[in-house]
């Protein structure tokens, strides 16, 4: 049974393509040209070249094969063209997803977010029904999501796609070789580089219970619904504190006030429009933060069995890669 990956370079993608390839899944992983293969190293599978714009080359991609898990998206805070996000993760999941279903695929898992559900935000959970408005999502990443789960729910109910979603909290954990923006925030809390805080709150998961829960999906997920794959809800003041402890540092004791963080991060957001280098921090940052963003498992757990591990080793496991692959001095 071969089954198709894409985005198996990166963060989550190599997480599930290990996984599945545990469980005894034959591989194709789907990877671009220009892609770091880094975190290929070790895994036996075909890897074929394609991009999410490029629709011939997905239809190649999963062509003869059984299922396919469509991880690939663009994911970061700040882009200095939000079309071509869109594109990606709106068009391009589409696309993949039409593509697997054309070659005859009899299940297909689409890795979505928690970004694209809707969000309480006073501290109690949010889970699959919390209710959604697009002018809701703050920042193109967490619109480009929304809008691309809104375009495959409506396609899986015109072209009865057999497509199961799953929506990642924030993970966290080793090979993430960018690092995502979740991955920085953690990485910079070791190095000592992160002196204050905001007051949010968000939902921190192991990278390798994200992937357990792709292959559950995959295996006992009910076709057309969705499933949050999360780990512990958190306040980002005790996950600092969590990962200063990890790394043997002091945490930060500064809480700064948004009204003070707000023109710093309109001079971030200029300066990266001249540059190009992506800011540290944005207004859509501080939008964002405004909400805590807690998200409950429940319907993973009841239905797939998914059982996510504490998120301390998940920050152990994460600080330790970076430490061992030179993204953070020992």
């Amino acid at each position: 049974m071969t089954t198709l990956v894409t985005g198996a370079t990166g963060f989550v993608g190599s997480a599930v393509a290990r996984t599945l390839l545990a469980r005894g899944h034959d591989l194709r992983l789907l990877t671009r040209a220009s892609s770091d293969r880094s975190n290929l190293d070790g895994l036996k599978a075909e890897v074929v070249v394609g991009d999410l714009t490029d629709p011939a080359s997905l239809k190649r991609a999963a062509s003869g094969c059984r299922y396919v898990v469509h991880v690939a998206a663009d994911y970061r805070i700040w882009v200095p063209d939000p079309n071509e996000m869109l594109r990606a993760n709106v068009e391009g999941a589409l696309a993949m997803v039409r593509a697997a279903a054309e070659a005859g695929a009899e299940r297909i898992v689409h890795c979505s977010s928690v970004a694209a559900l809707g969000l309480v935000g006073d501290g109690s959970l949010s889970d699959e029904n919390t209710p959604a408005k697009e002018e809701d999502f703050v920042g193109i990443y967490k619109r480009s999501k929304y809008l691309a789960e809104r375009a495959l729910r409506d396609a899986m109910v015109r072209e009865n796609l057999p497509v199961v979603i799953v929506n990642p909290a924030a993970p966290v954990g080793p090979r993430d070789i960018k690092p995502t923006p979740t991955g920085k925030m953690i990485r910079d809390a070791a190095a000592g580089k992160v002196p204050a805080y905001i007051d949010t709150g968000l939902n921190i998961v192991h990278v390798d219970d994200v992937a357990e829960g792709h292959a559950l999906a995959l295996e006992r997920g009910r076709i057309g619904e969705r499933y949050i794959l999360g780990g512990e809800n958190m306040l980002l003041r005790d996950v600092l504190a969590l990962v200063a402890n990890v790394a043997g540092r002091r945490p930060p004791s500064i809480c700064l006030p948004e009204a003070v963080v707000w023109p710093a991060a309109a001079v971030m957001e200029w300066f990266a429009k001249l540059t190009g280098i992506p800011p540290m921090m944005t207004r859509d940052h501080l939008k964002m933060a405004r909400k805590k963003m807690f998200y409950s498992s429940a319907k993973a757990m009841a239905e797939l069995g998914y059982q996510p591990r504490p998120v301390r080793l998940a920050v152990e496991d994460a600080v330790a890669w970076f430490k061992a692959h030179g993204m953070l001095k020992a």
